[in-house]
């Protein structure tokens, strides 16, 4: 898997948290803002109060390959944050229903690329 562009600092997380568009699935939660490169740069964040680190870091990975999959169809010049829904459980999640919901909530966006 390539690297990503990470958003890393708390005050550019708050930024796409306070000004960005939001959409809700059932596990996944994404913020989306516009931002002034011409890279899209992403955000992941898990709570510590619903799983041990393991697990956190098994749906970072999950959220961020699916990201990457989707990231070649996707236009480019945004910064996106992906939260864990806290009311959902992470034993039971698996890559393709992280994946669909990512993909309807891009299609939701309108920020897919149609050719």
């Amino acid at each position: 898997m390539k690297k990503v562009n990470t958003l890393k600092k708390n005050y550019e997380f708050k930024n796409v948290l306070h000004r960005g568009k939001y959409f809700v699935r059932k596990h996944v939660i994404i913020y989306i803002e516009k931002n002034n490169k011409n890279k899209n740069v992403i955000g992941i964040a898990v709570s510590t109060k619903l799983c041990n680190a393991v697990k956190r870091n098994h749906i970072k990975r999950l959220i961020r390959e699916s990201f990457y999959i989707e990231n070649k169809k996707i236009k480019q010049g945004f910064n996106i944050v992906f939260l864990w829904n806290k009311k959902e459980s992470v034993s039971n999640i698996n890559f393709h229903q992280i994946h669909k919901e990512i993909k309807e909530i891009f299609k939701e966006a309108k920020i897919i690329e149609e050719n």
